[in-house]
């Protein structure tokens, strides 16, 4: 006899034995009426319990599929976090990075994601953004705020609402190019500032990703840089076109910061979404088996007292 042919036998012969007690043994009949209600209690929890178990294998099919495309998206940003980095690593070695420039007006660009489960990178750059921020303010300059990604703009925006200039979503939601940076640049340019503070997660691993700023000067900031002396003191530019010389070289040298740093910054996002998810996994396999035992021991201990109570009920009826 199956096992589930057997649970329908003794629930058939439990209704005719309550009966039974109820008319030869009222006391042993209420008895055995309780024991049949706590039957029924305990496969609600049974099923309760299934249904946790089925919602649980859904999501670790969700989080598997989550790990497995944000793995496939990291190989391919790890490829254009590269060739950013080619396009400002020379700007960089030309001109220098400068967060310690003295400047009056300031803007900080935060570079954040338009998605979450994705660990805890948006909370570290909103951290460093409000330190950098409070920095400004406590030395009485000038700043602004610009937020690129959905998920940094509703974390800032608790503390720092009056703050915040501007948001840029959806920045990479098909694929991140130079153009687009480049039209971020333009609208950045109209602010007027002299320092742009971009603020980003740079990649290093699959497992590590570093918070980073990056320190560009207006054109007329860097023109005054360039007077003062500094890294372009090893090169000459002469001549009337030397001001649009230096005006281009600093849009550029705007436009190629943000687009590393939101390649950096997606590279790390996908990293982060497959370690998260990872991690996700492997602890929605630890509940359902947790869950599974759980349920077996249950439907173990019903089969029992199910027996136990037939074979209680039918000796109180031979004893009558």
């Amino acid at each position: 006899m199956s096992l589930r042919r057997g649970r329908g036998v003794l629930q058939r012969l439990q209704q005719p034995l309550c009966e039974g007690l109820q008319q030869h043994a009222p006391g042993l009949g209420e008895i055995a009426w309780l024991s049949q209600t706590g039957t029924q209690t305990r496969q609600a929890s049974q099923l309760a319990v299934k249904q946790r178990m089925r919602s649980v294998q859904n999501i670790q099919k969700i989080t598997k599929a989550m790990k497995m495309v944000a793995a496939s998206k990291m190989r391919v940003a790890q490829v254009n976090t590269e060739k950013s980095r080619a396009i400002v690593s020379p700007l960089v070695r030309l001109l220098g990075d400068l967060p310690a420039v003295d400047v009056e007006n300031n803007i900080t660009v935060p570079v954040t994601t338009d998605k979450g489960l994705c660990g805890g990178i948006n909370s570290t750059i909103a951290k460093y953004t409000r330190a950098t921020l409070r920095a400004m303010a406590g030395e009485g300059k000038k700043q602004g705020l610009v937020v690129i990604g959905e998920k940094g703009r509703a974390q800032l925006q608790r503390d720092q609402r009056k703050a915040i200039n501007a948001t840029v979503a959806d920045l990479g939601k098909v694929r991140i190019t130079f153009s687009q940076a480049s039209t971020v640049a333009e609208d950045l340019l109209k602010t007027e500032y002299d320092a742009a503070r971009i603020l980003f997660n740079r990649f290093g691993s699959a497992i590590s990703f570093m918070p980073t700023v990056a320190t560009v000067l207006s054109p007329d900031a860097l023109e005054k840089e360039v007077e003062a002396g500094g890294s372009m003191d090893l090169y000459e530019v002469e001549g009337p076109d030397r001001p649009q010389l230096l005006q281009d070289l600093a849009e550029f040298h705007l436009a190629a910061t943000l687009y590393n740093g939101v390649q950096e910054n997606n590279c790390s996002e996908q990293a982060s979404r497959m370690s998260a998810m990872e991690s996700s996994t492997k602890n929605a396999s630890e509940m359902l088996s947790k869950l599974t035992l759980y349920y077996n021991r249950s439907r173990q201990a019903k089969i029992t007292t199910e027996l136990i109570e037939i074979i209680s009920g039918a000796s109180a009826l031979e004893s009558k």
